[in-house]
């Protein structure tokens, strides 16, 4: 998962594509296109968007790993529920999708 790109969408969401991405560095050297997609290498695209910190994106992705994390334990929890009262994997299944 990209968590870079999901957290720099939760910045500027007035401004659609507020954000692109270097092609040179800073010395006129060609930045791979796999290496292209890190902080250092973020640019603005609109000139009234305001750049997050490193910091603050760095907070952003981790407030969105937590919250995955959350949902993938609530989502094992109430499986675990489900078996503590007594049905088996295929009812589970059939009530709730994807085991």
């Amino acid at each position: 998962m990209d968590y870079l790109q999901l957290a720099l969408a939760h910045f500027n969401t007035n401004i659609p594509q507020w954000y692109g991405w270097k092609t040179h560095d800073d010395n006129g050297n060609k930045i791979p296109n796999s290496e292209r997609m890190q902080y250092q290498y973020l640019k603005l695209n609109d000139e009234t968007a305001t750049m997050p910190t490193e910091a603050e994106v760095n907070a952003k992705i981790q407030e969105l790993k937590d919250a995955e994390q959350t949902a993938i334990d609530k989502k094992a929890s109430g499986k675990q529920k489900l078996k503590d009262l007594g049905l088996d994997d295929d009812e589970i299944q059939a009530l709730i999708g994807v085991w």
